[in-house]
């Protein structure tokens, strides 16, 4: 939907801005007051009004409803509520400092409302202390108009200003978005050096990307001066944020949802404010997380998508799997790529490390506005970044991922491939066999394995067997004994009739599927050898850690003699395969047979699983007997 002002006929509008007509109320120099109350509630008990206005809203110019030349447009990009009424009006008065302005006048229409609009007012006479970065980063308000009534509750209407701009989400609604908001800001080689870049124009995908820095950064700058003035917005969304044209700064818009950090109603022990703190501050940075993958996959805006993707988070599934989550959803209808996706992908999966701490599952794992300011993905190409270890694990662990994707028969990708998971190996972050209990548990998906290709290769076989998926799944046995899970090993093929392969790779469905009731961990280590063995190899380690790259890794502290792994004891295995076509016992073999060749060995047979040498949240790295590592995704 393209954002346009709606033209209300004048009637309506003047029927709408009328008032009735106001009993007694005594009125004095900047103090208005009320002499009734009124009958309200649900109780129907007396309920008093607002009994002071001016008193506490000095700060702020109190109109009059006779100072605006109302216009009969109202804007629907300022993100008006159900008991919101917006208008457009021009201050009329000459003594009046906006004299000629432009300015938006926000009906309150219930007492919940009105509120708000209080709220808003007390909150920008704390943040008034720093009136420039209030006008920077946040919708002016310059007053208030109050006509009170006797026996039912006042008109109270906010009068903030117009930025002649619509709000975010109706920005990435256009289908043109990028050129025109270029054009907006007046983009130019000294904008983008605020986010460390040096050029103007370029790929789209480039041009998104820098966009989206100047946008978040923007914005992670006016949240963090509300939380260091001991306030939360609570209430950050695509509608309540604008983008000014005038100064070119992104602007949030009414704080009328604005809370404390401290409630005096609790008790103001240190425990309980910090506690309410570090909840409100997470609480925002998820909004934010949220806003930030809807501006960077405009596919999200999308209402259903949305929905899902919200689904995907409510389930407490964890925000790192977001790009497995993610890619068959939005990559199906776009064959040359998703702009967004490529996005996230740069950088090695930077986007979707800030993406993930966004959007923690516990709060208080959530990043802060300061780090986030400084996390790669919001610094660009010319900013120097100290990288800290995490970041740097997770930019192996995106690399190995993508390197699996690309799927290349080469030498160079194996040998690229086996010093990513022993540099991984080295920077195992939960080596001990309690944290291997609380995150083996769910499903993950073979992506590589160092001892044997997954999938095709160049042999003439028949039957002709394709390769879907194959799957490691850990469940639970039991509450007490947290020791033995059990483990499935799940792999899906086609089996395609014809002889030649086919343009149209379906097929009849089959999988072969590998059980253990129990498999016990158990802490071990295993020692590095020097020798020709294809275990691990501490040569090729020192090699990669003396390039000129990971030099200042290396240097912290000698190379470790041996290796913190768990041991995996797997017992009584089961094996069965199911075919969705009708076979004899010598073609059922057959299949068998190409089904083996085609996977790792210990996808088929997961006693020779011996030890698992490296897991976080979404990558996990299990050794065979062999010395070969077999890489996992956790898939969702």
């Amino acid at each position: 939907m393209v954002p346009q002002a709606i033209t209300l006929p004048p009637s309506l509008a003047a029927a709408r801005w009328s008032r009735r007509k106001t009993a007694t109320v005594g009125v004095g120099p900047r103090r208005m007051y009320l002499s009734s109350s009124y009958s309200g509630g649900r109780g129907g008990g007396e309920v008093r009004r607002l009994a002071v206005v001016d008193n506490d809203f000095d700060h702020v110019v109190r109109f009059n409803s006779a100072d605006f030349d109302l216009c009969d447009r109202v804007s629907v990009g300022l993100a008006g509520k159900a008991d919101e009424m917006i208008f457009q009006a021009v201050v009329t008065n000459p003594n009046s400092p906006l004299y000629s302005t432009k300015l938006v006048l926000r009906k309150l229409t219930t007492m919940q409302a009105q509120r708000r609009g209080r709220r808003a007012l007390q909150v920008l006479k704390r943040l008034a202390r720093r009136q420039l970065m209030y006008d920077s980063y946040a919708m002016q308000v310059h007053g208030y108009v109050y006509l009170p009534n006797i026996g039912e509750p006042g008109s109270f209407t906010l009068v903030h200003g117009y930025h002649d701009s619509y709000s975010l989400r109706h920005w990435l609604q256009l289908s043109d978005w990028i050129p025109t908001l270029e054009a907006t800001l007046d983009f130019d080689e000294e904008w983008v050096r605020r986010v460390g870049d040096d050029s103007v124009g370029g790929p789209v995908v480039t041009r998104q990307l820098r966009l989206t820095r100047i946008l978040m950064r923007d914005l992670l700058i006016g949240v963090n001066y509300l939380h260091s003035h001991g306030l939360a917005h609570t209430d950050l969304r695509l509608e309540n944020v604008h983008i000014s044209p005038v100064d070119r700064h992104v602007k949030v818009g009414i704080l009328g949802n604005a809370a404390d950090f401290y409630d005096n109603n609790l008790d103001n022990t240190k425990d309980v404010n910090n506690e309410r703190r570090q909840l409100m501050i997470a609480y925002d940075m998820r909004c934010v997380g949220l806003m930030m993958a809807q501006m960077v996959l405009r596919e999200l805006i999308n209402p259903k998508i949305f929905s899902r993707f919200k689904a995907f988070l409510a389930k407490r599934s964890d925000p790192s799997c977001l790009r497995e989550f993610l890619i068959p959803m939005l990559a199906a209808n776009s064959p040359s790529g998703n702009a967004g996706l490529q996005i996230l992908d740069r950088n090695w999966g930077s986007g979707w490390n800030l993406l993930s701490m966004l959007l923690a599952i516990k709060p208080s794992k959530r990043i802060r506005c300061l780090d986030a300011l400084r996390h790669p993905f919001l610094c660009g190409p010319r900013w120097c970044i100290g990288t800290s270890v995490d970041v740097l694990r997770w930019s192996l662990g995106s690399t190995m991922v993508r390197i699996a994707e690309e799927y290349i028969y080469r030498k160079d990708q194996e040998d690229r491939m086996a010093y990513f998971i022993e540099l991984l190996e080295m920077f195992n972050l939960h080596p001990k066999q309690k944290n291997w209990l609380k995150l083996v548990p769910g499903k993950w998906r073979l992506l590589y394995s160092t001892g044997k290709h997954i999938g095709l290769t160049l042999r003439v076989a028949q039957p002709r067997v394709l390769i879907d998926n194959a799957y490691l799944t850990f469940t639970e046995i039991s509450e007490l004994d947290k020791l033995n899970l059990k483990l499935i090993s799940d792999v899906s093929f086609k089996v395609i009739s014809t002889l030649e392969w086919p343009h149209d790779k379906n097929g009849d469905p089959g999988s072969l599927c590998v059980s253990s009731q129990s498999t016990r961990f158990t802490s071990g280590q295993t020692v590095y050898v020097q020798g020709e063995s294809k275990q691990y190899s501490l040569k090729s380690i020192d090699r990669k850690l003396s390039s000129r790259k990971w030099k200042s890794i290396g240097s912290k502290k000698e190379l470790p003699t041996n290796l913190p792994v768990v041991r995996l004891n797997t017992d009584d295995i089961e094996i069965s395969m199911n075919l969705g076509i009708s076979s004899s016992n010598e073609l059922a073999q057959r299949i068998l047979r190409e089904v083996r060749m085609q996977i790792p060995t210990e996808m088929f047979d997961i006693s020779k699983l011996v030890c698992g040498t490296y897991i976080d949240s979404r990558l996990m790295i299990l050794r065979g007997v062999n010395g070969f590592a077999l890489l996992f995704t956790r898939s969702c």
